[in-house]
């Protein structure tokens, strides 16, 4: 029988291509693994900044390199909201929104559809994991700032694998309601708030997980032992070093890897494959900040060694697609040597920019992401991967 549909499938890819169609991309027995990484704020200066204190990457081995366009229905610059609803359901919304079109409709998101497939689905985020990214894969609500409704909500979706910040929005003494969310959680899965917690873990045996590793957000990557951006300026100036040679040290524990390692233990599991938003929450707040390089180069390292993460997986799952973008650039960040010589950052705003940003595929379909596409062909994309079709909106 499994040699009988080879041979069909054969003959329809034969009769496809004679009659000038482009076959799908995806195989129909194939189960789709499809794994989304956000760098929030992430535009070109912020990857090149990574690169030069790295000097190798993970996304150099992505062979699909493109320019997203990530303007919202209502603005030429987009907030986080309405650009993770865009690539969550392919339609561009406003900004603010959570999961709904600008009539304020709730749309499908792409995990919800992975869902319904029954393959799988995961979040993690170094925010809350109520903030605005990963809540537009999970919930619908006209405004980001309902991150209480949003708890509620991303809990009832049964995600099989929820790991980020934001423990205070489940718990009963914060919330206005006095629901006691917490409860329902550790009924429900594996629960854990630390990484020891996590590193103990047997993931054989684990087969739906809910980490919350801080009250509020998760700490920064990194934090320096001086916290004012003009203190350590003026230690730059007076000690003739640069701010890489200043005292920095790890704080974020677990780490976006750590995170991401994880949940594919569990997500992998799944017979159906799955669908993993990764949100990189933090080069964003260092752009609003108008930060430090090195604090920059932190997140966005933190980043890319979770891509390297996947892409450790994908080697024993080719058939796993990756894509790795930003939803925005943040503070109009520039890389430069200032009056003294000295290599550092600059910044023209403290806000998001109408930059488009770049976006790194490998995996089957990957070259569809290539060149220079609007957020919500993104969305588009995702969606046909999650499905295993090529099918998909207008251009």
């Amino acid at each position: 029988m499994h040699r009988m549909k080879i041979i069909v499938a054969q003959i329809i890819t034969l009769l496809v291509a004679q009659a000038g169609v482009t076959a799908p991309v995806f195989a129909q027995e194939s189960q789709p693994r499809v794994i989304l990484f956000i760098g929030d704020g992430a535009g070109i200066s912020y990857w090149t900044a990574a690169l030069f204190a790295a000097e190798s990457l993970a996304v150099q081995a992505f062979p699909a390199v493109g320019l997203v366009d990530t303007r919202a229905s209502d603005s030429k610059v987009t907030d986080s909201a309405a650009s993770a609803t865009t690539y969550a359901t392919g339609v561009r919304t406003y900004n603010g929104a959570i999961g709904v079109a600008p009539d304020t409709t709730e749309l499908e998101t792409v995990l919800e559809m992975a869902q319904k497939r029954g393959m799988a689905t995961g979040l993690i985020a170094t925010s809350r994991i109520t903030h605005a990214t990963p809540a537009s894969f999970a919930a619908h609500v006209p405004s980001r700032v309902m991150e209480w409704e949003i708890g509620r909500q991303i809990l009832d979706h049964n995600v099989t694998v929820i790991m980020g910040g934001g423990a205070g929005i489940y718990d009963p003494a914060k919330r206005p309601d006095s629901l006691d969310l917490r409860s329902q959680i550790m009924e429900r899965y594996t629960y854990l708030e630390t990484l020891e917690e996590l590193a103990a873990l047997d993931l054989d045996t684990v087969s739906t997980l809910f980490g919350l590793f801080a009250v509020d957000h998760m700490p920064r990557a990194v934090w320096p032992t001086v916290t004012l951006r003009d203190t350590i300026i003026q230690i730059v100036r007076d000690s003739a070093t640069t701010v890489a040679d200043t005292s920095w040290v790890p704080y974020r524990s677990p780490t976006l890897p750590d995170m991401t390692e994880a949940a594919l233990a569990v997500l992998d599991k799944d017979p159906d494959g799955f669908f993993l938003m990764v949100e990189a929450s933090q080069p964003d707040w260092r752009g609003h900040g108008n930060e430090p390089l090195a604090t920059v180069e932190a997140e966005m390292l933190d980043l890319d060694r979770a891509v390297g993460v996947a892409l450790e997986y994908r080697q024993r799952n080719p058939e796993t697609l990756i894509v790795v973008l930003a939803d925005h650039e943040t503070g109009g960040l520039s890389l430069q040597f200032d009056s003294t010589g000295t290599f550092q950052e600059a910044y023209t705003t403290l806000s998001h920019t109408a930059e488009m940003v770049p976006l790194f595929a490998i995996g089957p379909g990957a070259q569809r992401f290539a060149g220079i596409i609007p957020n919500y062909r993104v969305g588009q994309l995702l969606i046909d991967a999650v499905r295993g079709t090529e099918l998909g909106g207008p251009e």
